[in-house]
């Protein structure tokens, strides 16, 4: 059987037991596009993951730096001193946390203290960032990104995106080899929003099942609220919730094994009835 390694946790791919994997987003900033400043303090950041875990989430994914179009990079320490007491108060909570960073003293720093998943938006590009996750035992995430969330935005260009894209994870996947890290700890992610316009996101959506089928490893799609869902429905951030559903449910038909959202006990409900009327 076919499963995703998730540091402490095991997650099947195939068989009766095996679905569509629901990350909750929690972020620890006072800038991200949809909720920031929300969370920012321990007690409210707290609160909010619990919610989540009564909601029925599968992992929650803390972020201590805003990566939405035109933000600018933060300082190391300020990003530390974000995530870690986060991190601290939940390690023990029987979820499975994941880190989303690209820092790797982060990394490490975040390993020590228990997560097991490092999410980053560069990739693991850095050799710095795979040496820092080479030797442990949480997964990882590989997320492909033109430029950088500055400039990201700017001007988006690809000769063909889903040949590009799949060439970059690809060359991630060899990367992750030639250092020993086991492909059951693996999972990428085409990076909806992170350097491509909404021709480049509607095509990439509609080729997630090849590109699991290329890579042969368990795809993330990331799309809730994002202004792919907006420019659909025309809504701003805070009302897609219904047009990012919609989407989570097309990902999962389409074969993503984790969909990260904001929306978590409502993308959980909608899952629970897609399985359960679809079997």
């Amino acid at each position: 059987m076919k499963y995703f390694q998730c540091g402490r946790y095991r997650f099947p791919l195939s068989g009766a037991q095996s679905r569509t994997l629901v990350m909750g987003v929690l972020n620890i900033t006072p800038d991200s596009f949809s909720d920031g400043g929300k969370y920012l303090h321990l007690e409210s950041a707290i609160a909010r993951a619990e919610q989540m875990i009564e909601d029925g989430v599968d992992i929650i994914d803390i972020g201590g730096e805003s990566s939405r179009p035109g933000s600018a990079p933060l300082s190391l320490d300020e990003e530390l001193g974000r995530v870690m007491p986060v991190i601290y108060a939940l390690r023990d909570c029987g979820i499975p946390l994941s880190i989303d960073t690209y820092k790797p003293q982060v990394m490490r720093e975040a390993l020590l203290a228990g997560v097991d998943m490092i999410n980053d938006i560069q990739g693991f590009r850095s050799p710095e960032a795979v040496a820092a996750v080479q030797n442990s035992d949480a997964a990882l995430c590989a997320m492909h990104m033109q430029n950088t969330p500055v400039d990201m935005q700017v001007s988006p260009e690809y000769a063909d995106v889903n040949q590009e894209v799949t060439a970059f994870l690809r060359e991630r996947l060899a990367a992750f080899a030639q250092a020993g890290i086991e492909a059951e700890r693996i999972c990428l992610d085409p990076g909806f929003g992170f350097g491509k316009t909404q021709a480049h996101n509607i095509a990439m959506f509609r080729h997630l099942p090849e590109l699991q089928q290329e890579l042969g490893l368990p795809v993330l799609v990331g799309v809730s609220r994002k202004s792919m869902i907006g420019a659909i429905t025309g809504k701003a951030a805070p009302q897609r919730m219904a047009g990012s559903i919609a989407a989570a449910l097309l990902a999962k038909q389409m074969g993503a094994n984790i969909i990260r959202v904001h929306d978590v006990a409502e993308t959980v409900d909608a899952y629970k009835v897609w399985d359960t009327l679809s079997r």
